[in-house]
């Protein structure tokens, strides 16, 4: 079930019913569990009662109430959580076989239990250490300057991050070679520690512009650790989602890491960019010259008498939460006989397959939607280009300047259209904190506004026109 749901997230017509398949089958799982459990005389069944209201009351209101543009953090905070209980699970190994100095024939293999036990705390604590601070990132609690200034002490944090995995590995070595003979319970502690600061470190230096190939990779070290521990466990169900989740998410990882055309190591080890500045007024020039301003009359008269336009969304359309007055939009052209279409970028947003999510969610045909690599040859034959708060990934640097942090990266070629519209709040940076030069092509024009409101008058322009 868990495969069958997985493989309905190939599209959203689908995806739907795999979620409700693979959660139907992680609740047959929990359930299979409870009722193997043998020896009922030890089994305190109030406290896993308690346990299972806990784990409900905290995971349904923030699932069904979360917006679409928080739906990143939700994302980092839930793997987070399950890379935690994965370390906490190592941890009460620990306890239960008095520091891996008991062991009976029917229980666990002492290798599995041991090796399996130490990487799960490892890893698990690494995950979730580093996915609350993804949270933090996403959710914009770390002031500007503060990460700013940590993305320039990414050196440090590496030199510190070789440290503590040295220590971590030491440390779970030492239990290892002592298993059968016992050890302290600081030593374990020891381990979750070093690990959850390593976590800290790893994440804290990265760029906001890596954090979707970070939370993915969050994502299948989170699955790994949970396989390592049903390893521990010898439970299949934990090994069988573990691996699950470690191969698919290490498969999304490589995947985003190629579409920005860099290696996972240096987006781990060499990350790029902070968030870009906040929002300030409409300013038309900058270093690189003037930018000119246009209204929402002069972009509805573009767009009504264009054979084609392509809609690239970016995290600012999720932010203004402007799907579905874009989707109104692309009615009314369709409408006119104007062909619309959906450029997505596999990094655009926060998370793999944000633009994707919101869209759907405005009922936006998926057929529209276009990736990357289908979508790019049609822009030299496109009449406008509307980009609605996306920065990075239209950035036309990263192909003509060798010395921008994104040189490399494959990008959308908004800059070959006739006509650019950019909907944008202000000039200010994008997520990886450096400028686009298409704002200031001769093709270009920007409409300044929250996304949302913008769309909306252009909206009634095309309705009086």
């Amino acid at each position: 079930m868990f495969i069958v749901g997985l493989s309905g997230l190939t599209g959203p017509k689908t995806a739907v019913r795999g979620n409700w398949i693979a959660a139907a089958g992680m609740g047959i799982a929990v359930l299979a569990t409870l009722i193997s459990v043998r020896d009922t005389a030890t089994v305190n069944w109030i406290l896993i009662a308690a346990g299972l209201a806990v784990g409900v009351l905290l995971g349904v209101p923030p699932a069904k109430k979360t917006k679409m543009t928080a739906m990143p953090q939700l994302v980092a905070l839930f793997n987070g959580v399950g890379g935690g209980t994965v370390a906490l699970i190592a941890w009460a190994e620990f306890i239960e076989t008095d520091g891996f100095a008991r062991f009976t024939a029917e229980q666990h293999p002492t290798v599995a239990l041991v090796v399996g036990s130490l990487f799960a705390a490892i890893i698990g604590s690494v995950s979730f250490w580093g996915s609350l601070v993804a949270f933090l990132k996403l959710q914009e609690s770390i002031p500007r300057k503060v990460e700013a200034s940590l993305v320039k002490s990414a050196k440090l944090f590496q030199v510190c991050n070789v440290v503590l995995l040295l220590g971590a590995v030491a440390a779970a070595v030492c239990i290892g070679l002592n298993a059968g003979r016992g050890s302290p319970g600081w030593t374990i502690a020891l381990v979750l520690v070093l690990a959850g600061i390593m976590g800290l470190f790893v994440v804290l230096p990265i760029g906001g512009a890596d954090m979707p190939v970070v939370i993915s990779l969050l994502n299948a070290l989170t699955g790994l650790s949970a396989a390592a521990a049903g390893l521990a466990l010898d439970n299949s169900v934990m090994i069988v989602a573990g691996m699950i989740v470690g191969a698919s998410g290490s498969i999304l990882t490589n995947l985003m890491a190629k579409a920005m055309n860099r290696s996972i190591p240096a987006i781990v080890f060499g990350s790029f960019g902070g968030d870009g500045g906040a929002d300030g007024g409409a300013v038309t020039t900058t270093e690189q010259g003037a930018v000119k301003a246009t209204s929402a009359a002069d972009a509805a008269i573009q767009m009504a008498y264009a054979n084609q336009v392509i809609v690239v969304p970016g995290y600012g359309l999720a932010v203004a939460q402007a799907q579905h007055a874009v989707k109104e939009m692309s009615n009314l052209l369709e409408a006119r006989g104007v062909e619309v279409k959906y450029a997505i970028h596999p990094v655009a947003g926060r998370m793999p397959g944000h633009m994707n999510v919101l869209l759907a969610e405005a009922d936006v045909d998926y057929d529209a939607m276009r990736e990357m690599d289908d979508v790019n040859g049609e822009f030299n034959r496109t009449d406008v280009t509307i980009v609605i708060g996306a920065n990075d990934v239209t950035n036309p640097a990263a192909r003509s300047d060798p010395s921008s942090p994104i040189h490399g990266m494959p990008i959308l070629n908004v800059d070959q259209s006739r006509s650019v519209i950019v909907l944008k709040r202000s000039m200010s940076s994008g997520y990886a904190g450096i400028e686009n030069p298409l704002f200031f092509l001769n093709q270009t024009s920007m409409l300044f506004g929250d996304a949302k409101k913008s769309v909306s008058e252009v909206i009634e322009e095309l309705k009086v026109l």
